[in-house]
């Protein structure tokens, strides 16, 4: 007996719940798999991968002999907390153009900055910049090799 059947036939009585047409609850999975896919693709196409940008830079070496010629040069030393040192005489920020223009007699004169590993980047700035001021472009920076 169909369901239309039997709504017909109980459709002019009143049941008081007597006769209960055993129906078996029912639970439609398709809307539930649509919706996860709907918030599946949202999820991938809304998603950014992100990439770390990393430069991987093979230091040069050389292993050639010092040069000959004598060169006059400059040690700008630049500390761990930031303080500038010109050759071996400590110096403040406000002074360091000043003194490297008094130093500056002739333009064959090497700046070396010798500044340390935690030194801050902007206290190198700082004395690429006094450098710059002072007209003084022969700059190199100083390091040392590892220990095997």
């Amino acid at each position: 007996m169909s369901w239309l059947e039997n709504k017909l036939q109980h459709q002019g009585q009143f049941s008081l719940g007597t006769h209960a047409s055993s129906v078996e609850p029912e639970i439609n999975l398709i809307p539930f798999i649509d919706v996860l896919l709907v918030v599946l693709i949202f999820l991938m196409i809304s998603t950014t991968f992100t990439r770390y940008q990393e430069l991987a830079i093979t230091l040069p070496t050389a292993n050639g002999v010092a040069s000959q010629s004598e060169v006059k040069q400059i040690h700008i030393a630049v500390s761990r907390d930031g303080r500038f040192a010109i050759n071996g005489k400590v110096t403040d920020r406000s002074q360091l153009s000043n003194n490297l223009n008094a130093l500056n007699k002739d333009n064959a004169i090497q700046v070396n900055i010798d500044a340390d590993a935690k030194a801050p980047h902007q206290a190198v700035m700082s004395a690429l910049e006094a450098a710059r001021d002072a007209n003084l472009s022969n700059i190199v920076f100083s390091s040392q090799t590892t220990k095997k």
